[in-house]
């Protein structure tokens, strides 16, 4: 009797050199073109297809040039990541060294930064090139448990033969992708690695889950920056009168007067002090403070003259969107579900409903409390730029989509219905 793709997962918590074996012929059959005697899994698949469009050899191993030392510690000092290893020390090692595996740390840019555990396992992984400094992003190394979450922007086991590179395939490895809770950017990937025959389907749950303790740690430093900002601010709101409010670096709201709280403004990537516009407060006195900025509101809620809006898909997890008129610039990085979210707004420039966006990023039509929280969190910083019912851009601003070159790569993480649609149409002759 054949085998599905979940019977694979499950024979390999108790027989892993069978399971090995079968994926081994799936591996194959499949990379040869010729059809598989059980399918891969569907994130497994998709991550193999991406690789063969960008041709990357599955039987040559590619070993990239590891950073320095030097600038592997300037990364670990500057990384948010630094934040979190005592948590995923404690989480993991403990297991991972007992059952003979290892714990890797990456950036968001695929480079290996920590790498802790069993010593006999991280010999072996020196000869797999899974080194301090490495390059262990799917595009380089095939897929992975450090490179496919980062793209996929989920937890993801790879196990024996779902490497795409046929020199990992005695391998198994576990990542979960940890994200900056303020803004839901990609900060790296957390990975238990070690020989397939001592991995477990289970490491996926262990791994997500420590993985979201991490973050959750992340809220309460932040939360903590914010009440120490908030103590700095209290005193100075008070003696103000008309609309102010003090913020953090990222723009997260610590404290008000004279107007409505809001959890976050969108703030341009290089403020400085003086008269400066902002998206959802318009002109604004910006005085520095320490770990933040006071900002005293004007009464100009938009600019004048034309807006440019430009939302730029094309940089793999890099999505961006750009806002510039006769008031100047400002850019914001966009979470993975932003991204899709004002994607489907710029395929409909007259509007869509509540309901409209759950079809199309759910496929139900009854999530409209989902999306009115996300569209919610989207006007936070896009102020005036963003109309409601229904949700649409401003009529009177000029909307640039980019998207990737290969439609097959837009937003790769998304399994939203509309988004699905549109790789499949971007791509029909």
């Amino acid at each position: 009797m054949a085998l599905s793709p979940t019977d694979v997962t499950q024979l390999a918590a108790v027989d892993s050199a069978r399971a090995a074996r079968v994926l081994s012929e799936v591996r194959t059959a499949r990379l040869s073109g010729q059809r598989a005697p059980v399918a891969p899994r569907p994130v497994i698949e998709q991550s193999w297809e991406r690789l063969l469009r960008s041709g990357v050899d599955p039987d040559h191993d590619v070993r990239s040039v590891p950073l320095s030392r030097e600038e592997v510690q300037r990364r670990r000092e500057s990384t948010t990541l630094r934040q979190v290893m005592p948590v995923l020390r404690e989480g993991l090692l403990s297991v991972a060294d007992v059952a003979h595996h290892i714990m890797v740390v990456a950036d968001d840019e695929g480079r290996v930064l920590w790498r802790e555990g069993n010593s006999s396992v991280l010999r072996r992984a020196d000869g797999l090139g899974l080194a301090l400094g490495a390059d262990w992003r799917e595009s380089v190394v095939g897929t992975n448990g450090l490179g496919t979450p980062a793209v996929v922007r989920r937890p993801v086991q790879v196990f024996a033969s779902e490497h795409f590179q046929r020199s990992q395939t005695s391998w198994t490895c576990t990542g979960a992708p940890i994200t900056d809770p303020r803004d839901g950017r990609l900060l790296g990937v957390v990975d238990v690695s070690g020989p397939l025959e001592t991995m477990h389907p289970a490491t996926l749950a262990w791994v997500d889950s420590v993985a979201k303790l991490a973050e959750a740690r992340l809220r309460e430093v932040h939360l903590a920056s914010l009440e120490r900002l908030r103590a700095v601010a209290s005193p100075v709101l008070a003696r103000l009168t008309g609309r102010a409010l003090v913020v953090d670096r990222h723009g997260w709201t610590a404290a008000v007067t004279g107007m409505p709280y809001t959890n976050r403004i969108a703030l341009p990537e290089e403020l400085s002090p003086g008269r400066r516009w902002l998206p959802s407060l318009g002109l604004c006195a910006v005085e520095p403070l320490a770990g933040g900025w006071l900002l005293r509101a004007g009464d100009e809620p938009v600019p004048p003259g034309a807006t440019r809006i430009v939302l730029d898909l094309t940089r793999p997890r890099r999505w961006s969107v750009t806002v510039s008129g006769d008031a100047g610039a400002w850019s914001h990085e966009l979470s993975p579900r932003h991204a899709e979210l004002l994607y489907l707004l710029a395929l409909h420039r007259t509007g869509r409903s509540a309901a409209g966006l759950a079809e199309d990023m759910f496929g139900d039509a009854g999530r409209t409390v989902t999306v009115r929280a996300e569209m919610s969190r989207v006007r936070r910083y896009f102020g005036a730029f963003l109309e409601h019912r229904p949700y649409r851009f401003r009529e009177d601003a000029e909307v640039e989509l980019l998207l990737p070159d290969d439609p097959r790569e837009l937003l790769p993480h998304s399994t939203a219905p509309a988004v699905v649609r549109g790789r499949i149409s971007a791509d029909s002759p």
